[in-house]
C-alpha cells in the first residue's frame, strides 16, 4: 500500500480515537453536570457530586483539545471548511463551555442558596448543551453539510442556523446526551454513597435505555436516508483538491460498507450489548464494569458512524461531488507522518498520567467527608 494511503487511513482512525476519548473522558463530567440537580437534591450532596469529577474535569478537556488540534493539521481542508461555515454553532459550543470553570470555581464563593443555585444551573447548561451539539454535529455529517467551494478553492455554507438542528440532528444530540448521562451515572456511582449512589443507579438504566432506542431509531433513518457514493475518481493517493471525483447519493448508500462486509455488522450489536450488560452490572452493584461498559458503547456508536461514511468525512449536500473524504481533504504526507511520530509519543503518556490521577484520587465521596474541606468545591 502507498505510504501516502496508509498515513491517511491511520490518521482517519486516530482521528476516531480522539473522537472516542472525547465522548468518553468529557462526556462523563458533562452528564454528571447535566444531572448535577438530579445527583444532588441538597447542597452537600451536590457539593459531593461536583467533587467526584473535580480533579479530573479539567484534564479531561485535552481530549476536546486534541481532537480540534488533530482535525487542524491532518484534516486542514475539514477545519477550515467547518469552523468557517459553522461559525456560530462552534460560538455556542465555547460559550457553553466557558460557564463550565466559572460554575466549578464561583459555585462556592458564597453560601446564598441563590447564588450557589445559579450556578449549578450553568453547569447543567455546560453539561448538557456541547453534548448535544456533539450529537447533532455527527448527524449532520450523516445528512450533509450544505456548503460547496469555487474554482480557486474558497468554501461558502448555504445553510442556516437553524437548520443544523433538523429533526434527525436533535435525535442525534439527545442520543449523545443520554450516553453522556449514563457515563456521568457510573461515576457518581463508582464514588457515591447511599441516597446519591441509588439516584445513579436509576438514571444510568433510564440513560441506558434512551440511548438504545434513540441509536434504533437512528440506525433505521439512516437507513432510509440518501447516503454518498463515488463513483469516478476520488484518488486515495490524489492530493487535498476535493474537486476531482463524482460523488452521487441513494437511498440506503450509507449501509454499503455493512453490506460487502457483513462482519461489521458486530460493531453495531456491540452497541445494544453494551448498554444492556452495563445496565445489568449497575443494578448488581458492579459500577466499574458499568462504566467500562458505558465506554465501549460510545466508541462502538462512533465507529458505527466511521464505517459507515467511509471514506467520507463531511459530505456536502449542496454539491456531492465536492464532499470532502479522507483521500482528498488530508495534510500532505511530510505533515502525517511528523503528526503520527508525535502522537505516538504523548497520547501513552496523556493515558498514563489520566490512569494516575483516576488511581491516586480514587475512593468514596461522601458530604460529610468535604464538610469541613477547604480544599473542596
Amino acid at each position: 500500500m502507498d505510504i501516502y494511503i496508509l498515513l491517511k487511513v491511520t490518521w482517519w482512525v486516530l482521528l476516531g480515537v480522539l473522537l472516542i476519548g472525547l465522548a468518553v473522558m468529557v462526556g462523563m463530567d458533562m452528564g454528571v453536570g447535566a444531572a448535577l440537580r438530579y445527583f444532588g437534591r441538597t447542597d452537600g450532596e451536590r457539593r459531593a457530586v461536583i467533587n467526584m469529577i473535580a480533579p479530573h474535569w479539567d484534564g479531561n478537556q485535552v481530549w476536546f483539545i486534541l481532537g480540534g488540534g488533530a482535525v487542524f493539521a491532518a484534516w486542514p481542508t475539514i477545519y477550515a471548511t467547518a469552523f468557517s461555515g459553522l461559525y456560530v454553532v462552534m460560538l455556542v459550543l465555547l460559550w457553553s463551555m466557558i460557564v463550565r470553570p466559572l460554575g466549578f470555581e464561583y459555585r462556592g464563593k458564597m453560601t446564598s442558596d441563590r447564588w450557589r443555585g445559579a450556578w449549578d444551573w450553568m453547569l447543567f447548561v455546560s453539561g448538557a448543551v456541547p453534548m448535544i451539539v456533539f450529537g447533532a454535529a455527527i448527524g449532520n455529517m450523516l445528512e450533509g453539510v450544505p456548503f460547496h467551494f469555487t474554482w480557486n478553492m474558497v468554501s461558502y455554507y448555504t445553510g442556516s442556523f437553524i437548520s443544523l438542528f433538523n429533526p434527525f440532528a436533535v435525535l442525534c444530540g439527545v442520543m449523545s446526551l443520554a450516553l453522556a448521562l449514563y457515563q456521568g451515572s457510573a461515576m457518581v456511582m463508582n464514588r457515591g454513597t447511599g441516597v446519591i449512589r441509588e439516584r445513579a443507579i436509576r438514571l444510568l438504566t433510564l440513560s441506558g435505555l434512551v440511548a438504545l432506542a434513540l441509536f434504533t431509531i437512528c440506525g433505521v433513518w439512516v437507513a432510509m436516508m440518501h447516503g454518498y457514493e463515488i463513483t469516478a475518481g476520488g484518488d486515495p493517493a490524489g492530493p487535498a483538491l476535493p474537486l476531482n471525483k463524482v460523488v452521487e447519493t441513494s437511498a440506503g448508500a450509507w449501509l454499503n460498507n455493512f453490506i460487502a462486509h457483513p462482519l461489521l455488522w458486530l460493531v453495531p450489536a456491540l452497541v445494544y450489548l453494551a448498554v444492556l450488560a452495563g445496565i445489568a452490572s449497575a443494578r448488581a452493584g458492579r459500577s466499574l464494569f458499568a462504566w467500562w461498559a458505558g465506554a465501549l458503547a460510545w466508541a462502538c456508536t462512533i465507529i458505527t458512524v466511521g464505517i459507515a461514511m467511509f471514506p467520507f468525512m463531511m459530505p456536502s449536500s449542496s454539491e456531492p461531488s465536492q464532499s470532502l473524504t479522507v483521500w482528498d481533504a488530508s495534510s500532505s504526507q511530510g505533515t502525517l507522518a511528523w503528526m503520527l511520530a508525535f502522537t505516538l509519543v504523548f497520547v501513552p503518556i496523556i493515558c498514563i498520567y489520566t490512569s494516575w490521577a483516576f488511581w491516586v484520587m480514587r475512593g468514596k465521596v461522601t458530604p460529610e467527608s468535604i464538610a469541613h474541606d477547604e480544599h473542596a468545591y
